[in-house]
């Protein structure tokens, strides 16, 4: 049996389009910004939007590799309170030239945050801007570093 369909000429009877994954990207940063508030105490107002990365781990150190196309250096600024390292900035609109038509380049204030394991050694964090990827070194101490044990015959 099939249901008959309901058609009307009424625009103000039509339902609006459901767009789950937008609504997705929504609650994920309301909940990223709950997060950040409740682990440092300082709400994220104004913080603007996140950049995308990457957290990869070897042996010796964590590698972040954050998304940043247009910032320049100065704009940047990253800092390590105990476990967790935090990338802010903004990324400054260029001056355009005619009519804006479409725009899909974010521009203006973002902030990354990630929480690092411990055992990291602050002291030689580095960071790098190249190719519009910003790379965050974080060495790990050496008690932190995997150690090979020799098995003895016995």
């Amino acid at each position: 049996m099939t249901l008959p369909i309901l058609r009307s000429t009424n625009a103000a009877s039509t339902p609006a389009v459901y767009e789950p994954l937008r609504e997705f990207a929504q609650l994920q940063q309301r909940m990223t910004d709950l997060l950040s508030t409740v682990l440092t105490g300082n709400p994220l107002t104004g913080a603007g939007w996140t950049p995308l990365a990457d957290v990869t781990e070897t042996d010796d150190a964590y590698l972040v590799e954050i998304d940043l196309p247009g910032v320049d250096r100065k704009d940047l600024t990253v800092e390590v309170a105990g476990d967790q390292l935090r990338v802010t900035g903004e990324i400054v609109e260029k001056e355009k030239v005619g009519w804006l038509r479409h725009r899909t380049r974010r521009v203006g204030q973002f902030t990354y945050q990630t929480l690092l394991p411990g055992g990291i050694d602050t002291e030689h964090i580095s960071a790098d801007l190249a190719d519009g990827v910003l790379s965050v070194r974080v060495p790990k101490t050496e008690t932190a570093k995997p150690r090979r044990i020799t098995v003895n015959a016995g």
